[in-house]
């Protein structure tokens, strides 16, 4: 079985976002206080613009030449994953939060 290859740019890019979001997820849940609601929402906004960035730049260089850059595609797919758990962990607030 041949182990998948990922960008350095991508996978950092994922895992800290992953990370930092879960961190602020779990402090959220533990303390229930508004602060990380409030980090929250500016982390949203800060890391969607850094993904989209780091998103583009791996884009390109896999439709550069796809050929030799089978990392890069996969890192485009591994910074979408990021899309699904941001609504999963915005939907677990809401719902902590009762909104």
């Amino acid at each position: 079985m041949k182990k998948i290859k990922f960008s350095k740019e991508g996978k950092i890019t994922f895992y800290l976002s992953f990370i930092i979001g879960t961190a602020l997820l779990t402090g959220y849940a533990v303390s229930n206080s508004d602060f990380f609601v409030v980090m929250g929402i500016y982390y949203v906004l800060i890391v969607a613009v850094v993904n989209m960035l780091v998103f583009f730049h791996e884009l390109i260089f896999f439709l550069s030449n796809i050929s030799d850059n089978e990392a890069h595609g996969n890192s485009t797919l591994l910074l979408l994953l990021n899309i699904p758990v941001t609504i999963l962990y915005i939907f677990i607030v809401l719902q902590i939060a009762h909104f």
